[in-house]
């Protein structure tokens, strides 16, 4: 029986989207630096026959555009009660046989992917790393994610113990939590490889009592096959299993360059000690590299935001549509359209917007958002929070500077997040709009409204009252030359607690500088 990610890798080459490497490449460095090319320059998947330091092939920038995708997935998957039938008809399944338990091998001999120089070892970038509630043993009772594994470096035994980074909000950590209680040591299967759809269902943003493998048969069309282990659930048609069980203490992970654009330090994770690796005959190791955004990633949050679209209305009563913005690493600033009608007769100020933006902060992976910024449907029912430039300019002309901008203090935030005053704690800014139009904007960035400096004092550059939202930053060159540096800039360099000010000219200044305790932005040389 064939690899279905062989499979896939000769259906994209036969659709003249994937090319073939045959000499030896160094998976250090060389490897991800040719996956970030490839994907920046919009060409095909890279299959490399021959890895140095591994027997095994590896395959990047499968989902590198939305056309491969498409094919991988024979079409992109829609969320409706449609589909309902098709979830069932594809729940998981017991495997009649197991090809990923062909031969047992160890750790150093998967391709050893260190995708950035200050990279603290190699790591597993296409992980799907699942774990079943203590006590229970069934696939109703899963919890399935993707977080980065690091197979070598730092203080792990070299074969036997692998660093597990899960982070704040996660299912894991319900399960890890509920074994600690019971005693026991958490039980962890790690996946790599199988069929696209199974990658995809890792991602998906569902709430803690839906298991993600539902979903995987569902994304593949073909019910996810599955077998036992010992303890151990196990994806019967991966390309590669480990199996592991969480330690009682923690060593340090990392560094990593993430999807933020920025190295995430090194700091204490929970890692597994490795009982058992297997792969199936024919294996291949897919791998993907993160970075600042947009990267292979980004293609993947693309497919979520069209297959969830459908659900925000349902989960979050009121809400339209929400974007988290890729440009700014996704989880620092989201958008979201409302509804304002709890007094549609007198309707000049947000009232409803607010409730809603406490459900959107306080929903799964919404949650992590650090900046929220949310408009009234009403007030232009063509709004779109796919129009980042309109959808700010909507708002700035909008909002209440003295009354309209909430901040809470210290709250939960991405683990990746350096800006708050510690790993996992910062704060979070909800900026509401609703009404008619305050002010005219004036143009001086690529989202008018908003105005770019690097000094202290730009009262006299400026008609105040034109430029409600002030970025002060320390390359204004960089920040104002595209949406995208705005983006990034702004909200992934600074904590609405500590870095949101109210000028004396009612300016909003967000400042975005540089802070002692950022981390190191990645930057990365051709190869």
């Amino acid at each position: 029986m064939t690899s279905i990610t062989r499979k896939a890798c000769e259906m994209l080459e036969r659709n003249g989207e994937l090319v073939r490497i045959k000499e030896p490449v160094s998976p250090n460095l060389v490897m991800p630096s040719m996956a970030l090319k490839a994907f920046a320059n919009k060409e095909p998947a890279i299959f490399f026959e021959k890895v140095e330091g591994s027997p095994f092939p590896a395959v990047c920038n499968l989902f590198g555009s939305e056309k491969r995708a498409s094919l991988l997935l024979k079409g992109l998957p829609e969320f409706n009660l449609k589909n309902l039938a098709r979830l069932l008809h594809c729940l998981p399944c017991r495997a009649l046989s197991k090809p990923v338990m062909h031969r047992e091998i160890s750790l150093s001999d998967l391709p050893q992917i260190k995708c950035w120089p200050h990279d603290g070892g190699a790591f597993l970038t296409l992980p799907q790393v699942l774990t079943v509630k203590p006590g229970k043993k069934s696939w109703r009772h899963s919890n399935m994610g993707m977080y980065r594994v690091q197979i070598s470096g730092n203080e792990y035994k070299q074969n036997e113990e692998c660093g597990l980074h899960y982070q704040i909000h996660r299912g894991i950590g319900i399960h890890h939590q509920e074994a600690l209680a019971r005693g026991e040591k958490l039980k962890v299967s790690i996946f790599i490889g199988g069929h696209p759809g199974h990658a995809l269902a890792a991602i998906m943003p569902l709430p803690n009592s839906v298991p993600e493998l539902a979903f995987a048969g569902m994304f593949a069309k073909r019910a996810f096959r599955y077998a036992w282990y010992k303890d151990w659930l196990i994806s019967a048609e991966a390309d590669f299993c480990i199996l592991g069980e969480v330690q009682s203490d923690l060593k340090s992970e990392g560094p990593f360059g993430d999807h933020l654009g920025y190295y995430s330090k090194q700091h204490p994770f929970p890692y597994l000690k490795v009982h058992k690796v297997f792969a199936r005959k024919d294996a291949v190791f897919p791998f993907t590299v993160v970075g600042r955004p947009p990267q292979e990633d980004t293609i993947f949050g693309n497919l979520i935001h069209k297959i969830t679209a459908p659900l925000i209305p349902r989960i979050l009563p009121g809400v339209h549509e929400v974007n988290a913005v890729d440009a700014a690493g996704v989880h620092p600033l989201l958008l979201a359209l409302g509804s304002e009608r709890y007094l549609p007769y007198n309707r000049k100020e947000p009232l409803e917007l607010l409730t809603q933006s406490n459900a959107i902060l306080g929903f799964g992976q919404l949650s992590l958002a650090k900046y929220l910024f949310i408009a009234a449907k009403e007030d232009n029912p063509n709004l779109s929070v796919k129009n980042i430039p309109d959808f700010f300019e909507h708002i700035l002309c909008r909002i209440n500077i003295k009354r309209d901008i909430h901040i809470h203090k210290s709250t939960s935030t991405d683990t990746l997040d350096y800006t708050g005053e510690s790993l996992n704690h910062g704060s979070k800014a909800v900026f509401a709009a609703a009404g008619e139009p305050l002010r005219e904007l004036g143009s001086a960035s690529p989202i008018k409204g908003i105005f770019v400096v690097q000094e202290n004092k730009w009262e006299n550059q400026i008609e105040a009252e034109k430029f409600p939202l002030v970025i002060l930053c320390d390359d204004a060159e960089f920040t104002n030359k595209n949406l995208e540096n705005l983006l990034w800039t702004a909200f992934t360099r600074s904590n609405p607690a500590s870095d949101i000010s109210l000028n004396e000219n009612n300016q909003v200044v967000i400042d975005a500088r540089k802070k002692p305790q950022h981390s190191e932005e990645l930057v990365w040389k051709s190869t």
